[in-house]
């Protein structure tokens, strides 16, 4: 006999998320790390909320397992400790807001599939609003400091004098590639508007002399030349494949020979269904850009080949990250 409890726990897993950003905006975790434990009233006071309300959002997130309830006073989990405590080592407080941000986008998911049309431009987050702008590109930025450890473990650069960051948004990796390999001189192309934040950024870690930011469109424009290595990092799936390939071929003219490109981003297998996180972000994509989605593994590999690239590589990160890494050589 079959169990309803896996598509009524999908029917309700919104209540989780909510819990969870509110929190973190409500600041709960930042105040419980300063003061270790408090009780409902205090914390209300402290963060001047409504009392009764905070008790029902504290429970939730004992249930949540975010919290720890010790009579009538509450503590941060370890994980919330290690992961949403804003300035701690793991901080992902700022980066789960991208996804707080889009939440009302994937209301409209109905909207969308009758109509194929996305029901959020994405120049509110890359421009148009300066305020979602900083917040996407922040966003962008710690997730970046993540991904970019595995991802880092991956590249081999030794010998590499000169590299483009297309699409690189809050400069996060190059920065940690110039740490890793201080004599690559790194350029980071995005739009005006995020490459504002990324200077800021790439100021405030230090990597100014190494790490240069280069505004424009990188879909009508011709990279500069005489690249050692050119990096398409979390970018591609929010282009078609149309332009992927394009941009393939402008990064192959921009190369020098031997010249090396990488990607990493989200991928599927051969079927689009699988892993179940990448099929469900290309339909964040697909809600929020017009022309997001998630390409599979085989199909980038086609398009680096046909692009002229040799020795194409793919495969994915460790755990937990969702993403693929794909590299190849230039002739």
């Amino acid at each position: 006999m079959h169990n309803p409890d896996r598509i009524i726990g999908m029917a309700s897993a919104f209540y989780d998320s909510c819990a969870l950003f509110a929190a973190s905006d409500l600041g709960v975790f930042a105040r419980l790390a300063e003061v270790g434990t408090a009780d409902a009233a205090s914390l209300a006071a402290d963060l001047h909320l409504d009392t009764r309300g905070m008790r029902l959002l504290l429970d939730a997130c004992v249930a949540l397992e975010l919290l720890i309830k010790e009579g009538e006073t509450y503590l941060n989990a370890p994980e919330s400790s290690a992961f949403l405590v804003p300035g701690s080592p793991g901080d992902l407080s700022a980066a789960i807001r991208y996804n707080r941000d889009v939440y009302p986008a994937w209301g409209k998911l109905v909207t969308f599939v009758r109509n194929g049309t996305p029901v959020e431009q994405p120049e509110f987050h890359l421009g148009q609003d300066l305020e979602r702008t900083k917040t996407f590109v922040m966003s962008m930025h710690y997730r970046a400091l993540a991904i970019g450890r595995a991802v880092l473990e991956e590249l081999d650069l030794a010998g590499c004098k000169t590299l483009l960051d297309v699409g690189g948004g809050p400069g996060t990796y190059s920065v940690l590639i110039s740490k890793k390999y201080p004599d690559i001189d790194c350029t980071v192309l995005d739009l005006p508007e995020v490459v504002k934040v990324a200077e800021d950024l790439i100021r405030q870690q230090g990597c100014a002399d190494r790490v240069r930011t280069l505004a424009g469109d990188y879909r009508s424009m011709e990279f500069p030349p005489g690249k050692d290595v050119i990096n398409f990092f979390g970018m591609f799936h929010q282009e078609s494949p149309e332009s992927i390939q394009a941009l393939l071929r402008k990064a192959y003219a921009a190369l020098k020979p031997g010249g090396i490109v990488n990607v990493m981003d989200m991928m599927t297998d051969g079927t689009h269904t699988k892993p179940k996180f990448s099929a469900l972000f290309a339909l964040n994509m697909a809600l929020t850009t017009e022309h997001g989605w998630v390409f599979a593994d085989t199909e980038l590999m086609e398009w680096m080949q046909e692009a002229g690239f040799m020795d194409c590589r793919v495969k994915p990160l460790p755990p937990p990250m969702p993403h693929w890494f794909a590299t190849a050589r230039k002739k």
